[in-house]
């Protein structure tokens, strides 16, 4: 594929494409990861979105960036820092050049760096002249106007040639590291059929990059990343939220039930309802609603007339549902609650991630209004985590929050595509109006294993019932006030979920010896696994578990807890789950936390395994909030 140039052999690469929110990087880098995926490497992405719809272009709000990971092994995130950077302005230079370590390469677009340009996010003179990036290996390629001439013969307009510079990008980066070049013809000419001359523009784009690199003699080198030995399988490249949004539809088919949801568009969940409106076919029906209220309503109601109900939201959202949750917790109706978190609170951090919203899964609700929680670990185990949600909720009859975040939704890997025949089905069990029973319908009676009630839809013949959110009575149903009842109720609530029967939690501690363990939940199973394989390779012996299932927490898990010296609890939150482990196992879990809406590089969590080793973590983590506070202090001349 190259022309005579040598290929260096690598284990791994760290590229990130940033620019204007108008510049394409989200697609670039995605149509990237696809290139890598078929090709067959292991891969990790993580996208930044700037905060503004639309932020003044060429400002540091206004950048959007979208890093991947590559290698020819498994690995768990999309790396810490990136070995290449394309800069395709000013500003995009700015916003990420503090994260590359020295060596590392700049492609920067020169047609971007004029004056004014540079005067709009404060360089006082081209960083690209002025000595100041000496540290790395900068290649200055004119992009926008070698994409001009490469256009020409499409007969776009300008405007939209000069649109087309993404892909000149991106056909550079993929002569550098040796990717096909097929599928992403293939793709654009797709995309863009109803206009033949823009898909003949950014086709043309993509070859002049291509080529640019193999006959610039500016680039010494093509890099390889071999295929990655992962398991024997079918393999394609997902998002967490479209992984979910499958693992959905998968559970009605397997449940034999019709898949509502009912909701409305909030970031970073939308894209769960975009993926799910293309299902029709699989007796998928979407209703974007008004309000989050009215979403979530519908999605209950769709649960009693014998629909797998779904609903789905990000931290805010999740506030205003709380009064429908707990409905469907005093009617005990299978619902899935989906909250993909961000940063908070309020409005807060749209377009970032964080680990806000645990305490808030479970306890924001009034009353004692237990629900089970869990949460996936990464964006291919989405999938998984939506059916167990799905099993979860149809066994029990009770509403379950499912967690993802910000950086699990958008963020994508290789997934395993499952044999169907090897997921277990799910009976929703509902009654039917042959069953028999001498003393009529009780529809509070209790299953005697898993204590829930059974469920009849509407109209089904000896099966009516009344139901609402007044306090039922046990067996029957009718309203009912009583004090003891109440308490019995509450009470075989709270039991039921507790009862809900979730795997062990498995540690993973190659000596058997380790002093130090790392416990986390969600998109931090990542960097923290990578932080231990690092410390390992060190010489440390640390211990690593991840909790999927929140509430109830594995039966063993206070077992494991007491066996470890120190427990570390990394979050991207103030410490909500340390503060549970610690209330319900009394244990001293040590919280280690971020709330930058950002996620954690495995090189912290490298850091926090030090620091836990020579006794500092304390205060450490301490720092961080004294740092802060100092900050404002100085700020505001003053806390008065």
């Amino acid at each position: 594929m190259t022309s005579g140039t040598k290929a260096t052999k690598l284990e791994r690469v760290v590229i990130r494409f940033a620019g204007d929110s108008g510049d394409g990087m989200q697609l670039t880098g995605d149509r990237f990861t696809h290139e890598a995926a078929a090709f067959g490497n292991d891969l990790a992405t993580q996208p930044n979105f700037p905060a503004e719809i639309r932020a003044p272009q060429g400002t540091l709000p206004g950048v959007s960036s979208f890093q991947i990971q590559i290698a020819d092994y498994d690995i768990l995130t999309a790396g810490d820092n990136p070995d290449v950077l394309v800069a395709m302005n000013p500003a995009a230079l700015k916003a990420n050049v503090s994260d590359l370590p020295r060596g590392a390469t700049i492609i920067a677009n020169t047609d971007e760096f004029t004056k004014r340009n540079l005067a709009k996010v404060g360089y006082g003179a081209d960083p690209l002249e002025d000595g100041s990036l000496e540290d790395f290996a900068v290649q200055k390629v004119a992009m926008t106007t070698l994409t001009l001439g490469a256009v020409e013969a499409s007969g776009v307009a300008k405007k939209d040639g000069q649109r087309a510079k993404n892909m000149f990008a991106l056909g550079l980066l993929s002569w550098m590291y040796n990717r096909p070049v097929g599928g992403t013809e293939n793709f654009l000419r797709e995309k863009f059929a109803k206009k033949p001359e823009v898909a003949e523009a950014n086709v043309l784009a993509f070859k002049a990059g291509f080529h640019y690199g193999e006959t610039t003699e500016a680039f010494a080198s093509t890099f390889e990343v071999a295929r990655a030995a992962l398991p024997a399988g079918t393999y394609r490249q997902i998002t967490g939220n479209t992984a979910l949004a499958y693992g959905l539809v998968t559970a009605g088919r397997i449940a034999g039930l019709p898949v509502f949801v009912g909701t409305y568009p909030i970031t970073p969940a939308s894209d769960i309802l975009h993926e799910l409106s293309k299902h029709k076919n699989f007796d998928v029906t979407t209703f974007q609603a008004e309000d989050e209220i009215a979403g979530i309503g519908a999605a209950l109601g769709a649960a009693l007339g014998g629909a797998l109900g779904i609903t789905s939201t990000s931290g805010p959202g999740l506030a205003l549902k709380s009064e429908t949750i707990g409905l469907g917790v005093m009617t005990e109706l299978p619902l899935i609650v989906i909250d993909v978190q961000r940063g908070g609170p309020s409005t807060g951090l749209p377009t970032k991630t964080e680990q806000s919203d645990l305490l808030q899964a479970m306890f924001g609700r009034n009353g004692e209004c237990p629900v089970p929680v869990i949460a996936p670990r990464s964006p291919a185990d989405c999938f998984d985590a939506g059916i167990e949600a799905a099993r979860i909720a149809l066994t029990y009859r009770t509403p379950v929050l499912l967690l993802s975040d910000g950086a699990i939704a958008n963020g994508s890997e290789p997934w395993s595509i499952p044999q169907v025949s090897d997921i277990e089905p799910i009976d929703p069990a509902f009654e039917s109006a042959t069953d028999a029973d001498e003393h009529g319908f009780a529809p509070y009676s209790r299953d005697p294993e898993t204590l829930a009630r059974p469920l009849a839809v509407p109209g089904t013949p000896g099966r009516e019932h009344r139901i609402g959110g007044l306090e039922k009575a046990d067996g029957s149903g009718n309203i009912s006030y009583d004090p003891a009842n109440h308490d019995l109720m509450v009470r075989l609530r709270q039991a039921k979920i507790d009862g809900i029967a979730v795997p062990d939690l498995v540690v993973d501690d190659p000596s058997g010896e380790a002093d130090l363990l790392l416990i986390g939940w969600g998109s931090s199973y990542g960097p923290i696994g990578e932080a231990v394989r690092r410390a390992r390779r060190r010489g440390k012996k640390v211990a690593h578990a991840h909790l999927r299932n929140l509430n109830p927490f594995p039966a063993n898990l206070g077992e494991v807890l007491a066996g470890y010296k120190t427990v570390v609890a990394p979050e991207m939150n103030l410490g909500q789950l340390s503060l549970l482990l610690r209330a319900k196992y009394l244990v001293d879990v040590l919280p280690v936390t971020k709330v930058q809406g950002l996620a954690f590089s495995a090189a912290e969590l490298e850091e926090v395994i030090d620091a836990a080793f020579d006794g500092s973590l304390r205060e450490w983590e301490l720092a961080k909030t004294t740092g802060a506070l100092a900050a404002a202090t100085y700020r505001n001349g003053g806390i008065r």
